[in-house]
């Protein structure tokens, strides 16, 4: 009978990055470094949209989502990822593989929708700025920071629930740093098609839809954006949207960059690496991107700074 020499898999061994062994340390460090700055950043960010009364609008409202989605999405990996670093055996329990999974996909989908709703945000205070508080009320924010959570909640646990379902025999090897999905189906030893619909399907609405619709909205700011008359206002309408710009360039850059752009030679390395670009560098530089570019942020940080030392 098919499944007799199966054995139940009660944990995974992760082979993590593909560094030497004496640059162990020195990558220790690095990611150590990065990960601090990644909570660092992002928690200064929600604190001074907390704190100031003029931030308690609907973009700042988004931004705060985001850090604390970006904050989030990095604590799903990084912490376990220098665990294991220091470990001599680099494994995790199959219950804590796929409730990183979960959380992994979960955080990763949010960031999708909140960059999103942003663009849509950006979208009306560009092109309807008279009417900008009529459409973006409270009530609205509010429903789409749900509808964004609410999605995210759903695609997470239906591939988690799927997950669980498979069986796994004795091949335990993850060639990656944390439990990403697409690895632990190759190690699967039941049929995994349905795994494989609900990726296709699932991931044609939580990434290239999204996607689409930020292209769709950025293409209408430009259009209106080239029926301004003056040079001021055209460079304080492409100043208004360069932070989100950035982060959509980095975010879904690395990840069409990962599963758009297949690699002949070293696919494995080449999918970690990137991989790590998306879940640990973007959340780190996102907090720098918005302070450095958007002046409202850089006069609170200085505001509070002044008062401290007064």
């Amino acid at each position: 009978m098919p499944g007799e020499n199966q054995t139940i898999v009660s944990e995974f061994l992760l082979l993590g990055l593909p560094i030497e062994p004496e640059q162990q340390n020195l990558f220790y460090a690095l990611f150590l470094v990065m990960y601090l700055t990644t909570v660092l950043g992002n928690l200064t960010i929600i604190i001074l949209i907390r704190l100031d009364s003029h931030l308690h609008t609907p973009m700042y409202l988004f931004l705060s989502n985001l850090s604390f989605s970006d904050f989030c999405f990095s604590s799903v990996t990084m912490p376990k990822l220098l665990q294991n670093m220091q470990s001599q055996v680099p494994s995790i329990p199959y219950g804590g593989c796929l409730t990183q999974m979960y959380f992994f996909m979960f955080f990763g989908d949010l960031e999708s929708f909140l960059l999103m709703t942003m663009a849509y945000d950006r979208y009306v205070a560009i092109c309807f700025p008279l009417h900008y508080t009529t459409i973006m009320r409270p009530q609205l924010c509010i429903s789409l920071m749900a509808l964004c959570w609410v999605l995210t909640t759903f695609n997470a646990m239906l591939h988690t629930l799927l997950m669980a379902r498979l069986s796994f025999c004795a091949d335990n090897v993850i060639p990656h740093f944390f439990c990403d999905m697409s690895a632990l189906l190759k190690l699967a030893c039941s049929d995994t098609q349905a795994n494989v619909l609900a990726i296709f399907v699932m991931g044609g609405l939580i990434l290239v839809i999204p996607f689409l619709l930020i292209i769709m909205s950025y293409a209408r700011i430009v259009s209106s954006i080239l029926k301004v008359p003056s040079v001021r206002g055209i460079c304080k309408a492409f100043s208004t949207c360069g932070s989100h710009l950035t982060m959509v360039s980095l975010f879904y850059g690395t990840v069409i960059g990962l599963y758009l752009c297949p690699s002949a030679n070293n696919s494995t390395n080449k999918d970690t690496v990137m991989a790590l670009m998306y879940s640990v560098v973007t959340p780190m530089l996102n907090p720098f991107i918005y302070s450095l570019r958007n002046r409202d942020m850089g006069r609170v940080f200085c505001k509070r700074k002044m008062l401290s030392f007064s």
